[in-house]
């Protein structure tokens, strides 16, 4: 690369990155001083990510509800139950008896959550060194996590008759972090069988829960492209409580990140622009830094923050952007044989997608108690002591001119990272901060040398004065060749995971 056009770009980079608070705030008030959002996409369009999203890098969320009572492997209990094809039909015959006796709704008593303490998560959310975190408001089985008037089936009514996420808003809040709801409703048409008569799906004395009854082809079919194609589409009935649910959490929660899981192209698209409207508008009232996300093609791009599920973008992206994945590499929620990913991974993949350009939300799996597994608080405190020590290449850090270098590819497409086995001695990530250039290892080389090719001569036109990796006390030795700077490493690590070396 040229290297005036090299210095140009940087500058324009790091002008960008480091642009002033001050401006900043000038620009952002008079946006709120003008902005309203109408329920058209053009409108929509408004949309801009905050800065503290950009910042954030790292969250939390939470599966964890009725379906987490069984204790089975399955995220899906709440359907799966009922299809007599799934191994969760016969265990579930086998534990609580016959589905048009005992189906998914006598579960909801026994989810009591005797040990759930809200403060307990915040201050574990806080170890782990997360800027965001919250609960699942409502999964796919209808059961609302807050104290709904639109529905009754509400974990303040019924189950705990506790308001998880209001518990959550205040202990979360009241630790500084930003809070997070996420809603997966838009799965519950056509996830209960209600055109089964030998279930209690088929009762019209249970459709408060389960819904009006509807043909099977309400459920799930796509197209050859992914699609969701759906027969009847959703009813205007279900739009409406749909809508009135995510005013629900708007108004009484006011989350400064909504997230939408996907299936919501089967609404209709006046449904979609007005929920998007009210919670922009409503988050403008409050004088709030709102983001809200959701999964492509449910919105046109530029209405929001994209989300990839168990997935990444394959290099760096303009705009902001989420990974939601889980602790374990094939569950969302707890059960007996959960298997967590080794904290190494974890945080590979938490730089790995920094450096393009996104945040990490990760999900916990709770006990059904209310308990976080030891499991997953040692992994968690882990990712925090990581970034305690390296957290000045994570947070508020922005993409370099690459995103990185190494031979393993990742893995893109609809929950790739099931199929992602992890990154290498030889994977490289760079990240930026107020003009300092991170060069962060995913792997400690054997021969005790670490040869970062985009550094050297031959690509990059810079002089490398100094090398410094952090939490190691004393002089980095190095070279700058042709093809790579080769940095002589220490006898000993400075942690235990990925390694960073600011490049002065």
């Amino acid at each position: 690369m040229n290297s005036k056009l090299f210095v140009a770009i940087l500058g324009v980079l790091t002008f960008t990155s480091c642009n002033t608070k001050e401006s900043k705030e000038v620009n952002t008030t008079a946006e709120k001083l003008v902005k309203h959002f109408e329920p058209t996409w053009e409108s929509l369009q408004q949309y801009e990510c905050p800065e503290w999203f950009r910042d954030a890098k790292f969250g939390i969320y939470t599966h964890w509800g009725v379906y987490s009572v069984p204790e089975t492997a399955s995220d899906w209990y709440g359907t799966h139950m009922y299809n007599k094809s799934h191994p969760n039909y016969k265990f579930h015959q086998e534990t609580y008896g016959d589905q048009k006796e005992f189906g998914y709704k006598d579960l909801v008593p026994l989810f009591t959550a005797p040990k759930f303490n809200a403060d307990e998560w915040a201050d574990l959310f806080v170890e782990s060194g997360a800027k965001f975190a919250g609960p699942a408001g409502e999964h796919a089985d209808g059961f609302s996590m807050w104290d709904s008037e639109v529905n009754p089936w509400n974990s303040a009514d019924m189950g705990p008759k506790r308001d998880i996420t209001a518990e959550l808003e205040k202990a979360i809040r009241k630790r500084g972090l930003k809070y997070v709801v996420s809603l997966h409703h838009s799965w519950l048409w056509g996830w209960f069988p209600t055109w089964d008569e030998n279930t209690d799906c088929y009762d019209p004395a249970n459709t408060s829960l389960y819904g009006e009854r509807v043909p099977e082809t309400a459920w799930r079919m796509k197209d050859a492209k992914g699609y969701y194609k759906v027969h009847p589409m959703p009813s205007a009935e279900f739009e409406r409580v749909w809508l009135e649910k995510v005013k629900e959490v708007v108004d009484g929660y006011s989350p400064d990140l909504l997230w939408f899981d996907n299936r919501i192209q089967i609404l209709s698209e006046d449904v979609r622009k007005q929920m998007m409207a009210y919670a922009y508008n409503e988050a403008a009232k409050k004088e709030q830094e709102f983001v809200l996300t959701f999964k492509r093609p449910d919105f046109p791009l530029g209405t929001g923050t994209v989300d990839l599920e168990r997935n990444r973008m394959p290099k760096i992206y303009p705009d902001p952007w989420l990974t939601d994945n889980s602790i374990s590499k094939q569950k969302w929620i707890w059960h007996k044989d959960l298997k967590c990913y080794p904290t190494n991974n974890l945080i590979d993949d938490l730089v790995d997608i920094v450096s393009k350009n996104g945040n990490l939300l990760l999900n916990v799996a709770p006990h059904p108690d209310g308990t976080i597994p030891e499991e997953q608080k040692q992994r968690l405190r882990e990712m925090g002591k990581w970034l305690k020590l390296n957290g000045e290449a994570i947070y508020e850090s922005r993409p370099w001119l690459i995103y990185g270098e190494g031979p393993t590819e990742t893995k893109t497409g609809h929950l790739a990272d099931m199929q992602f086995d992890g990154f290498g001695d030889e994977d490289i990530r760079f990240t930026t901060r107020d003009g300092q250039l991170y060069t962060i290892a995913l792997g400690w080389p054997e021969p005790g040398v670490l040869p970062v090719k985009s550094l050297g001569s031959s690509n990059y036109n810079g002089t490398v004065k100094s090398i410094e990796l952090i939490g190691h006390e004393g002089k980095i030795e190095f070279n700058q060749t042709i093809e790579a700077l080769e940095i002589t490493l220490p006898d000993t690590k400075p942690c235990e995971h990925a390694f960073v070396f600011k490049i002065n």
